[in-house]
């Protein structure tokens, strides 16, 4: 009895390890296989051809493939961007990101750099969503953009850049205003505050910076702190006099025995001078 349960678990053991070494060899045929053999130049002109006939997902199904099967052909590093420019042809933007971020890791100085950031930036841009809605994918856009001026200043790309940051930045404004106006409408005067705020520091340049001005009169003077109230009216109306803001907020001081003045130890002031002398610089 003792011999036989040895016996059975002996052959056990002999099965056990032959299993594992006709897996093991069985997955290198495997991977082996997953090798393609046709030469880098000929896989890359079929990719290139299916983005021609616009199969784009097929077209980064096999640039993907020449970069495994070739990594370290010349044709490898381009097909790796074009992986993902073909990804975002085919609206796979998740695939186009991961791919084109790949690239600017293994190749951040190369003359392609720029069109990967390019690739990541329009994947974020066009997943955006409207003012009332989660804006990560619109700040991760905004940061792409700004590599782009800041790294390659000199790219195409840099000069293509500069109205997706207008756009990126116009959105980004107009949530904060919509939940400026929510807190203020409620009497949370100090929650909208910090809303405007965020406007008139951050995007200036934006078309809502007019009525954040206005609404920070208007949330100042509720509060009853009324030297910032005229400080905002003040940069308001010097900036846009022709406002229809600064019009109601010159209206709200009067009623009070106020008019517009600037006080230069106001945020408000300060963060003003400050963007606009760097705008003025650049």
């Amino acid at each position: 009895m003792q011999k036989s349960t040895r016996f059975r678990l002996l052959a056990g053991l002999v099965f056990g390890f032959a299993a594992a070494f006709l897996g093991g060899c069985a997955s290198s045929i495997d991977a082996t296989s997953a090798i393609n053999s046709d030469p880098p130049e000929k896989m890359y002109s079929q990719a290139d051809a299916m983005m021609s006939a616009g199969k784009f997902e097929a077209a980064a199904s096999k640039f993907e493939e020449l970069d495994r099967s070739h990594p370290y052909s010349p044709e490898a590093r381009r097909a790796m961007v074009l992986a993902a420019y073909a990804y975002y042809k085919a609206g796979k933007f998740p695939e186009a990101i991961a791919s084109a971020e790949r690239y600017t890791v293994m190749h951040p100085g190369t003359k392609d750099a720029p069109f990967a950031h390019h690739i990541i930036g329009s994947a974020y841009f066009d997943d955006m969503k409207g003012a009332n809605r989660d804006q990560g994918a619109t700040r991760k856009a905004l940061d792409q953009f700004k590599i782009l001026k800041t790294r390659y200043p000199d790219s195409k790309y840099a000069e293509m850049a500069d109205n997706r940051i207008r756009i990126c930045e116009d959105t980004l404004a107009a949530q904060e205003m919509e939940v400026g106006r929510y807190y203020l409408k409620r009497k949370n005067y100090i929650g909208a505050i910090n809303r405007f705020k965020t406007v008139v520091s951050d995007y200036q340049t934006t078309n809502h910076v007019e009525e954040a001005l206005a609404r920070l009169t208007e949330s100042y003077m509720a509060l009853g702190v009324k030297e910032e109230a005229q400080t905002a009216a003040a940069v308001l109306g010097y900036n846009f006099p022709q406002s229809k803001w600064y019009k109601d907020s010159y209206a709200l001081l009067q009623s009070d025995g106020l008019a517009p003045r600037e006080d230069s130890g106001s945020w408000i002031s300060k963060a003003w001078k400050s963007v606009s002398l760097t705008g003025n610089s650049g």
